[in-house]
C-alpha cells in the first residue's frame, strides 16, 4: 500500500501540472470564466491531495486499518472530486448535459474530509 500511495500521489501531482497548464492555455479560449475557475479549483485540490498522498505514503507504516482507510479516502476522494469538476466544467464546450455528475463532487469532497479526519486520528495516536 505504501508504494501504491506514493505512486498515486506522484501521478496525481504530475497530472495536476499537466491539467493546470492545459487549463491556463488551451481552455482559456474555450471555457467561460466560471467554468475555468471550477477547472482550476479541481487542479488545486488535486495538487494539495497529491502532496498529502506523498507525505502519508512516506510516513505511514500501513500497519493499521485507519492508515489504509485514510489513504483510500484521499485517493478515491481526489479522483471523484477533481475528476467530476473537470468533466462538469467541460460540459458547455462539449455541448453535453452532464449535470447528473453534480452529486459526485460533494461525495469526493466528503471522502477527502474523512481522509483528513483519519489523518488527524493517526497523528493523535502517534503523538501519545
Amino acid at each position: 500500500m505504501k508504494q501504491f500511495t506514493l505512486l498515486a500521489g506522484a501521478l496525481y501531482g504530475a497530472l495536476s501540472v499537466v491539467l493546470g497548464a492545459f487549463g491556463a492555455h488551451a481552455l482559456k479560449k474555450v471555457l467561460d470564466t466560471n467554468a475555468l475557475a471550477s477547472f482550476e479549483t479541481g487542479v488545486k485540490y488535486q495538487m494539495y491531495h497529491a502532496l498529502v498522498l506523498l507525505v502519508i505514503g512516506y510516513f505511514f507504516t500501513f500497519t493499521t486499518k485507519i492508515e489504509y482507510a485514510a489513504a483510500w479516502c484521499f485517493i478515491a476522494g481526489t479522483f471523484l472530486f477533481s475528476g467530476s469538476i473537470y468533466v462538469l466544467s467541460m460540459q458547455s464546450a462539449w455541448q453535453a448535459n452532464l449535470k447528473f455528475l453534480g452529486p459526485v463532487t460533494p461525495l469526493g469532497g466528503l471522502l477527502m474530509i474523512v481522509g483528513w479526519v483519519l489523518l488527524a486520528v493517526v497523528a493523535f495516536r502517534v503523538a501519545r
